[in-house]
């Protein structure tokens, strides 16, 4: 895809941002009840940002988890991997194909959340973990705070993964994604909302911010 058009496509993507914006807030809003969860999910990531402030950065973690995430979303979409390799000061893997969402998936997509999920629900199923909910609620919160802090980190500097497709254009997807992961986790987590709805809340948010803009501007 042409480097101007996708400049033209992030333009047109950041109204779908704002209404984003006021959707999460709706959903945030609509979970206050779930206080249990909150609780949990605030310690946990109360807990990682002591650990990240005060403890050196686990950076061959998130390093693993990124690349491990490049290859993932490379099966995902039908590619092979030809070489990975990780470091605690960056990480490479050599693939078949390549597109924006594997390039950009790891600035998104919270593996190690992914993986808490996963390790809770097995848990459950096999020996009955629901009496821990509260502890898995905690490792969500840390989990994702630790997505959250080392992907604000390592953009501090030059990847390749961004300047491949354009700033804008990139920072556009990787809010969005982001804001998606949110819009699925919180009701599935916290408020029992049907996704359905909160996605419909979105595109009508999207809509009214459209209609404005054209208001304004016409």
């Amino acid at each position: 895809m042409l480097r101007w058009l996708k400049f033209l496509i992030g333009l047109l993507l950041i109204p779908v941002c704002l209404g984003g914006i006021n959707t999460l807030y709706s959903v945030v809003k609509l979970s206050g009840a779930a206080q249990m969860v909150w609780i949990a999910t605030l310690a946990g990531i109360a807990c990682w940002f002591v650990i990240f402030l005060l403890l050196p950065k686990p950076m061959w973690i998130y390093v693993f988890g990124h690349e491990l995430t490049h290859v993932l979303w490379t099966w995902l979409f039908g590619g092979k991997v030809k070489k990975f390799k990780v470091t605690s000061k960056g990480g490479h893997v050599v693939i078949s194909k390549s597109n924006f969402l594997i390039a950009l998936a790891p600035y998104f997509f919270p593996l190690y959340v992914i993986l808490v999920v996963i390790a809770f629900v097995s848990g459950d199923l096999i020996w009955g973990w629901s009496r821990y909910v509260a502890f898995f609620h905690l490792f969500v919160g840390a989990a994702y705070a630790f997505h959250l802090t080392l992907t604000v980190h390592i953009l501090r500097t030059r990847q390749t993964d961004i300047t491949d497709h354009g700033y804008l254009f990139s920072f556009v997807i990787i809010f969005l994604g982001n804001l998606t992961v949110l819009m699925v986790g919180i009701p599935l987590l916290a408020t029992h909302q049907a996704l359905f709805q909160v996605f419909l809340h979105w595109v009508r948010a999207t809509d009214s911010v459209f209609h404005r803009i054209i208001y304004h501007f016409g």
